[in-house]
């Protein structure tokens, strides 16, 4: 039997073009009623809004967070939220201390928007999600990204097209500022997409930042 209920989730992370992407990919799906804040005043503000939030997708790292203090001083607010945590970098020790007091588990800002709304209706229906690559840290198996298959470093060029992109530049703009076509930043924008496995500009700022490429 299919999910009727509607799920409202708020995206608290500083990062405008990760909310964006999120935000856009759970609205498509349906079944998610979604708002988003970009730090801990926000969101404690959000969280006593009119509706019952169902689950907060909270970037550990934005303004105002002090690690899992503030972690337990959400849900000593708000003991019935769904806190899952959203960031490209925390450790695993940290990832299982947060689990200790209460969080639902770790997306990290690196898992596919596709497989997003899997994660957080897993999430959503009782369980904990955790990574795969989180797992194999803890069981002593290498991960497919701690292999490297495809975690190739971008090139300082690589680098600095994808920061314009980050800025809203167009195609047309960066090859301006760079003094190259259009065709050859397409290139370029096409290489960097696959050394990061993303699909489009967004997805490659969002997976860029998160792996502190940016």
């Amino acid at each position: 039997m299919i999910d009727q209920k509607r799920y409202t989730i708020v995206i608290a992370d500083d990062h405008n073009l990760v909310r964006d992407a999120v935000a856009e990919t759970l609205t498509a799906e349906g079944g998610f009623s979604v708002s988003s804040v970009g730090d801990l005043p926000s969101t404690l503000v959000a969280l006593q809004g009119p509706e019952p939030v169902d689950m907060l997708l909270l970037d550990v790292f934005m303004p105002g967070m002090a690690g899992i203090g503030s972690i337990q001083q959400l849900l000593a607010k708000h003991p019935d939220l769904k806190i899952v945590l959203f960031s490209g970098s925390v450790s695993s020790e940290f990832v299982f201390q947060t689990l200790q007091v209460g969080v639902r588990g770790y997306v990290p800002k690196t898992l596919p928007l596709r497989s997003l709304t899997s994660a957080l209706r897993l999430v959503l229906s009782g369980q904990v999600f955790l990574p795969m690559s989180l797992l194999s840290e803890v069981n002593g198996t290498p991960s497919f990204e701690q292999r490297g298959d495809n975690q190739k470093l971008l090139t300082p060029k690589e680098v600095n097209i994808l920061k314009l992109v980050a800025d809203g530049k167009t195609n047309k703009e960066i090859a301006w500022a760079l003094g190259a076509s259009e065709v050859t930043i397409k290139m370029y924008l096409r290489t960097i997409f696959n050394k990061l496995g993303a699909s489009n500009r967004t997805h490659a700022v969002m997976l860029a930042k998160a792996k502190t490429l940016l």
